[in-house]
């Protein structure tokens, strides 16, 4: 995030570089809230953690092959089953 901010500094006059690091800010809360629900889930299954019900359905979905909805409070609109989503998130992040 910061080497993009001073790579594509912020200004009136360049509408991309606001809208590229408004989207890296969007992407990284998106890649934490799945890196940690996922990491909440391993621990659940392992009986280190109770199993609130929000992680509850993120499970469900996710055995489903949904995306779960704490994902995509934080996501782009998508339709996409949950590999495709994946997949699609994985090409969107090495784009940026």
């Amino acid at each position: 995030m910061k080497l993009a901010m001073k790579k594509y500094n912020v200004n009136y006059y360049q509408s991309f570089n606001t809208v590229l690091t408004q989207e890296l800010l969007r992407f990284n809360g998106l890649t934490a809230t799945i890196r940690d629900s996922l990491k909440n889930l391993k621990r659940a299954i392992k009986g280190e953690v109770l199993l609130s019900s929000e992680l509850e359905q993120a499970l469900t979905s996710i055995i489903d092959g949904m995306v779960p909805a704490m994902w995509k409070k934080q996501s782009y609109p998508t339709l996409k089953p949950l590999g495709g989503y994946i997949k699609d998130l994985k090409t969107r992040l090495v784009f940026f």
